[in-house]
C-alpha cells in the first residue's frame, strides 16, 4: 500500500466492520429472546457478512504493520428488534451513502486496486443489508417476524441473498459453493 490515506480508511472501515458484526451477534440474541426466530438469523447471517468485510479489509492492508489508533463509526445501545433494526438500517446506509462512497473515491483517486475492490464489495453487499433490515424492521413493527427462511452469505465477497443462491456471486464471481447459508 502506497498511500496513507487508503490506508487509514482501510483500518477504519476495518473497525467498523468488526464492530458491526458485534452489535449484529448482540442484537441477533435480543431477536430471539422477542421471539423473532428469522430476524434473529437475519443478524447472525449479516454479522458473518461484516466478518468477510472486514476481514477483506485486513487483507487489503496486509502489508502494513503497526499499532494504530482506529477511528470507526459506531452504534451503541441495545433495545427491542424495532430500535435495534432501527439502528442496523441507518449504520447500513452511512456506510453505503457516506462511508464507502468517500473511501471508494480516494482509492481510485489513489489508485489502490485491492481496497477499491474490498471497499467497492462491502458496500454492495450493505445495500442489499438495509433493504432486508428495512423489510424486517416492517414485520417486527406489526408484531410478526419475517418470512424468509434463509440468507445465503457469499463467503469470499459479502454478497446477501435470500432464496435460491446464484451460480455465481453477481459481485465477485464466486461460484456457489462458497455460499454459506443461515
Amino acid at each position: 500500500m502506497k498511500n496513507n490515506m487508503t490506508a487509514a480508511n482501510l483500518r477504519s472501515a476495518f473497525g467498523g466492520e468488526s464492530m458491526a458484526y458485534q452489535r449484529y451477534k448482540s442484537w441477533g440474541k435480543i431477536a430471539m429472546q422477542e421471539g423473532f426466530k428469522n430476524v434473529s438469523k437475519l443478524f447472525n447471517a449479516i454479522a458473518y457478512a461484516e466478518e468477510v468485510h472486514a476481514g477483506n479489509h485486513f487483507k487489503a492492508h496486509r502489508d502494513i504493520e503497526g499499532d494504530f489508533l482506529v477511528p470507526a463509526m459506531a452504534g451503541f445501545g441495545i433495545g427491542n428488534t424495532s430500535n435495534n433494526l432501527g439502528k442496523a438500517i441507518s449504520g447500513e446506509l452511512f456506510e453505503v451513502n457516506e462511508m464507502y462512497a468517500t473511501y471508494i473515491a480516494t482509492a481510485e483517486f489513489q489508485q489502490e486496486q485491492e481496497a477499491l475492490k474490498s471497499f467497492t464489495w462491502a458496500r454492495e453487499a450493505e445495500k442489499i443489508h438495509a433493504d432486508l433490515f428495512k423489510e424486517a424492521k416492517l414485520s417486527v413493527d406489526m408484531g410478526k417476524d419475517v418470512s424468509f427462511n434463509e440468507v445465503h452469505i457469499c463467503s469470499i465477497c459479502g454478497y446477501t441473498t435470500i432464496g435460491p443462491i446464484p451460480e455465481k456471486c453477481p459481485v465477485c464471481g464466486a461460484e456457489k459453493t462458497k455460499f454459506v447459508s443461515f
